[in-house]
């Protein structure tokens, strides 16, 4: 049983998290918006895990999340969105967030991604490298990488990882960049490139694994995932990866 913290201004969503949460046996407390919620909050120690909105009147859900993680660094919270992209996951990464919950979700997604979230002693955000979403979650699926590590490839460049779901079920999964993807970039950035930085390569599948998620919340199919297309998400992630 944990205590959970509901911060969301559409009252039949609250409503809906309320029932859901409480059938499974937490407390849950909820708050319509972003001031009730820090109210109901205050130093945090009478949350085990805060679900909270990205938009809402007043304080959007950023702004509670950075003065959430000010009160109490060790704080759990899930950022739930229906209107964010993985540029949003990324900025909530950089504060401190736990997980990343895409709406519209079933109950089903709400209670693994809860489950994973309150499982979980702590999130790495970024390294020397740039941003990583290695080591924490998106809609309740954990991203750690393979012990295999990188590689160039003749395709391009391999990247293995593992991957929990919100059942605690794990599967390998591979991420390829083309290289054509790769050339793509090193032409548009390449003076911004370390040379023979490895990591750069890394982090780039790091994100198309976490994007693939975000936007399916399943394993890829065949627990692959090749990335043969420069998106302008990607570009931005590139942008926000090399400014770091």
């Amino acid at each position: 049983m944990a205590r959970i913290l509901v911060v969301d201004d559409e009252n039949n969503i609250r409503m809906m998290m309320r029932l859901v949460l409480q059938n499974v046996g937490h407390v849950v407390e909820s708050a319509a918006d972003g001031l009730e919620g820090l109210e109901k909050f205050g130093d945090g120690e009478g949350f085990d895990l805060v679900l909270l909105d990205q938009r809402m009147p007043g304080m959007e859900g950023l702004e509670v999340l950075r003065e959430m993680k000010k009160r109490n660094a060790l704080a759990k919270i899930v950022m739930a969105t229906a209107f964010g992209t993985i540029d949003l996951a990324i900025e909530a990464m950089k504060e401190g967030a736990t997980d990343f919950l895409r709406k519209p979700f079933t109950a089903d997604m709400l209670r693994g991604a809860l489950q994973s979230a309150l499982g979980e002693t702590s999130v790495k955000r970024k390294d020397a490298s740039g941003i990583t979403f290695a080591s924490t979650t998106i809609n309740g699926f954990r991203i750690e990488f393979s012990a295999n590590g990188g590689e160039r490839i003749v395709e391009g460049f391999r990247q293995d990882f593992t991957i929990r779901d919100p059942d605690g079920k794990s599967a390998n999964c591979t991420v390829i960049l083309s290289l054509e993807v790769m050339n793509q970039v090193k032409n548009e950035i390449s003076n911004q490139i370390p040379q023979g930085n490895d990591r750069f390569w890394q982090a780039m599948c790091d994100e198309a694994l976490a994007n693939h998620l975000w936007q399916n919340a399943e394993f890829p199919i065949g627990h692959e995932l090749r990335v043969d297309e420069l998106t302008n998400g990607m570009r931005r992630f590139v942008e926000l990866a090399l400014k770091a």
